[in-house]
């Protein structure tokens, strides 16, 4: 099985999530991550699936996503032309001897302290898959007391837009 990350440009409207995530659900896929929003037109919200399929049934999905009424743009994002980004908040171990080190690691990617305690440090980072899991590995020594990530976001890189290319099935 390989990774696949869909943008999918949906109507605005009640009921379209579960809509979705069920036609997946039936095909008996796992969605390793799914994030919401609306696009730059509020009538218009991108979903950015992450799911791992082989090839062929991924392709049966998208043709069946394409059918629904409220699916207005169904767009495969490879990584190579694509921006994909999580953000994750970590909150770990950090008392006066360890607070140095655990603000260095911090420092060397990237990431930022949002919440200090005496015992703790919350750690905001953004980043691609590896970027995050690399800093998890580095901070696990510590002791990771609590963690929580927003599902992946992504965007073609390069002037084009997806949205413009589904308004004509909104007008």
């Amino acid at each position: 099985m390989s990774t696949h990350t869909l943008s999918v440009l949906v109507e605005n409207k009640p009921g379209v999530l579960a809509r979705i995530a069920s036609l997946f659900s039936r095909r008996g896929f796992n969605i390793s991550s799914l994030a919401v929003g609306e696009t730059e037109r509020p009538e218009i919200s991108r979903m950015t699936v992450v799911v791992d399929v082989e090839d062929l049934p991924l392709e049966q999905v998208t043709k069946q996503l394409n059918k629904l009424v409220e699916v207005l743009k169904v767009v495969e994002l490879e990584p190579s032309s694509s921006v994909q980004r999580q953000v994750m908040l970590i909150k770990v171990k950090a008392d006066a001897g360890t607070r140095s080190q655990v603000l260095e690691m911090v420092q060397m990617f990237r990431a930022k302290v949002v919440d200090v305690a005496t015992e703790s440090l919350t750690i905001e980072a953004t980043g691609n898959s590896d970027k995050l899991r690399a800093l998890l590995d580095v901070l696990e020594p510590y002791g990771v007391k609590e963690l929580v990530q927003s599902g992946m976001v992504a965007i073609g890189r390069g002037p084009r837009s997806i949205t413009d290319r589904a308004l004509t099935k909104v007008s």
